[in-house]
């Protein structure tokens, strides 16, 4: 029997059992998928006594999983951050995965987002390393990052250079901001913005992308959709990193579709959204 399991803590709340379960039964796979809640103090000895085949993992273990790889993609080169974890048999140790990015990636171009030459992240966070880069998969030559702590976002404008593109860190103190197609909120679930920062945003127009999903509407989603704009929440990025992590666990390759991937997803779709 093959075996799969999701680490975090907390993990009650994880939705990639039911999606990764439902992608199991439509590829006819016996495979098991579990949750198993770790620490980060319990992360290296629950990784080396494993027997599973791969092990998605999410807060607050992805720097940690980070360094347990023996090999790494580019995504967890450039953010410092691994979710996906493949054990190799044979003692080559694990190889690590980020596909938060091309879940993101994914998602945008699922909305119509496919080009945005300029974007605005709110938050500085580990979220918002994995949405530089996948911006800069998509061609966004500026970033206005608006963190409380302007030299938070000093990392991804290190990253953005690397990368080729223009990082700005801009206060929320600001008072006055200026207006991209695309707006990616990294804050987690139940951080809160003042509401009048949140309105200010809000009226520069253009596409909300917030990765929250559990606590939806946010209040930035509200006030998006105060003034007639769209705010998108963060399920298909969830759903898309997870086509990923299947894909990584079949075959190795994040690149190689699944077979009769359309139909997967719609299964995977389906079971995250309860039916």
């Amino acid at each position: 029997m093959t075996r799969c399991e999701v680490w975090g803590d907390p993990i009650d709340h994880s939705l990639s059992p039911a999606l990764h379960r439902a992608a199991y039964a439509q590829l006819g796979w016996d495979w098991e998928y579990d949750r198993r809640q770790v620490g980060t103090a319990d992360f290296t000895p629950a990784l080396r006594g494993a027997e599973l085949h791969g092990v998605s993992v999410t807060f607050p273990l992805k720097s940690a999983a980070w360094t347990a790889a023996a090999v790494r993609d580019r995504r967890s080169e450039l953010t410092g951050a691994v979710n996906t974890l493949l054990l190799r048999p044979g003692g080559d140790g694990p190889a690590g995965f980020n596909t938060d990015v091309g879940g993101i990636v994914a998602d945008l171009r699922a909305h119509g987002v496919t080009s945005p030459e300029t974007a605005r992240l709110i938050g500085a966070g580990a979220t918002a390393t994995s949405a530089v880069v996948a911006l800069a998969e998509l061609g966004t030559t500026h970033i206005d990052v608006v963190a409380r702590r302007p030299d938070a976002a000093e990392p991804l404008r290190a990253l953005g250079t690397r990368l080729g593109l223009t990082v700005t860190p801009v206060s929320m103190d600001a008072g006055a901001y200026p207006a991209h197609p695309l707006t990616i909120s990294t804050l987690p679930g139940g951080a809160t913005l003042p509401d009048t920062l949140s309105d200010v945003l809000a009226a520069g127009g253009g596409i909300l992308y917030d990765v929250v999903y559990g606590h939806w509407p946010t209040a930035l989603a509200a006030a998006w959709e105060r003034v007639g704009h769209t705010a998108i929440n963060g399920l298909g990025m969830l759903l898309h990193q997870a086509v990923l992590q299947i894909r990584i666990f079949a075959t190795g390759n994040p690149d190689e579709p699944l077979p009769d991937e359309p139909s997967v997803v719609a299964v995977m779709r389906r079971a995250l959204m309860g039916d």
